[in-house]
């Protein structure tokens, strides 16, 4: 599975999407707690403690496993967790982003470009 990982991020595109799957469990992990603590009670807690531990783990390792310059491509998935949380926080939530977090945002996906576009 490592050697499989390692040679997916040897491509831009396998990188790119290997980087968005990491975001969406990290926020879906994070949905899941907030959901388990505020939302929810009994077994359908324990249901939300349990997908978002399995949601964090598979985070951990899809994040961890590949030997990749994860500190270069740090700015590309801060925008795409923030892009992620903010679609799970819409549908899962029912939360609409805030005129501050739409800047903040656009501040986010600024930064991100830069980022991922400057040299090595």
């Amino acid at each position: 599975m490592k050697e499989l990982l390692d040679q997916f991020v040897g491509y831009r595109t396998g990188a790119l999407v290997l980087l968005l799957a990491a975001a969406f469990l990290e926020a879906y992990g994070d949905s899941c707690f907030q959901a388990g603590l505020n939302r929810s009670s009994g077994v359908s807690r324990m249901f939300a403690f349990l997908l978002g531990a399995s949601s964090l783990v598979s985070y951990g390792l899809v994040v961890n496993a590949p030997r990749w310059e994860f500190g270069k491509l740090l700015g590309v998935y801060v925008v795409f967790f923030f892009l992620c949380a903010q679609i799970i926080a819409r549908l899962k939530f029912a939360q609409v982003p805030t005129t501050p977090v739409v800047v903040g945002g656009a501040m986010i996906v600024a930064g991100g470009l830069i980022i991922s576009m400057s040299g090595p």
